[in-house]
């Protein structure tokens, strides 16, 4: 499943020949057994675009579904991650949010990685690959696995409208962080909305404000003050979501951007 944490950037492979790799592939499953490392070398350094013109280049030359093939041949995770690879960026989100919530109890973490981190585009794609592929709608999807405040955050992400744009309004950054401190740090108990309403809504150069005059008001960076004020997937998702705007290579652009 998908975990927070940095993505790496796979970049276009020199001198990239779609037959050539379909070619390697077929041969990496002729016979008896599996070269598991040529399916590794080739499908792992190559970027999202470039598996869909191997997959096509492999129906052609081979006559069959190339993820067919790799299901018959592989098995376990590494059938997943391999499968994985060769899904559109948005296919494989839907799918990873599938498997979080299918059967019994549900895997929270892939939730918040997943809806935490994407931009408002690549949200609203995921949902209509969701909706088409499982004919369900996500948003009811999330709710029918979750609850609480945390439901009410993912639910708030899953509307896909935070603002996007890059100005900053230094009264309300400087309100934002005084009223974040007064629903936290300076009151018993916390008032979880107010967290919602600006770390799900704000865009980034704004957070990034806000960040700063917190830090000013309390003595401490927000990550810290939602450890303290916040525990389980409430804390997850609240610090994902300060991580990606920190740091948008942790997010969904920088995997997305293979494309």
């Amino acid at each position: 499943m998908a975990a927070i944490g940095k993505r790496g950037t796979v970049t276009e492979a020199p001198g990239f020949n779609a037959e050539a790799d379909a070619n390697r592939l077929r041969e990496a499953m002729k016979g008896t057994g599996t070269d598991e490392a040529a399916i590794i070398d080739v499908l792992a350094h190559r970027t999202i675009a470039q598996r869909q013109q191997i997959k096509e280049a492999y129906k052609q030359t081979v006559g069959k579904n190339l993820a067919d093939d790799i299901s018959s041949e592989l098995s376990g995770n590494f059938r997943c991650v391999v499968l994985g690879l060769l899904m559109l960026a948005p296919v494989y989100d839907a799918y990873e949010l599938r498997q979080a919530m299918k059967g019994a109890g549900t895997e929270e973490a892939c939730l918040v990685d997943i809806l935490a981190s994407r931009t408002n585009a690549e949200i609203k794609t995921i949902c209509a690959f969701y909706k088409k592929e499982y004919e369900k709608d996500l948003e009811k999807a999330v709710c029918g696995d979750t609850s609480g405040m945390f439901q009410r955050v993912l639910v708030s992400l899953l509307t896909a409208g935070r603002d996007e744009g890059d100005n900053v309004d230094e009264a309300q950054a400087v309100l934002d962080a005084k009223e974040i401190f007064e629903a936290g740090e300076a009151r018993w108990g916390t008032d979880e909305v107010k967290f919602l309403t600006v770390l799900c809504v704000r865009n980034r150069n704004h957070l990034l404000r806000v960040f700063e005059e917190y830090q000013k008001i309390s003595g401490r960076d927000i990550e810290e003050s939602i450890k303290r004020e916040m525990s389980g997937c409430l804390e997850e998702v609240f610090l994902a979501i300060g991580l990606s705007q920190r740091d948008p290579q942790t997010g969904g652009g920088d995997f997305y951007a293979q494309k």
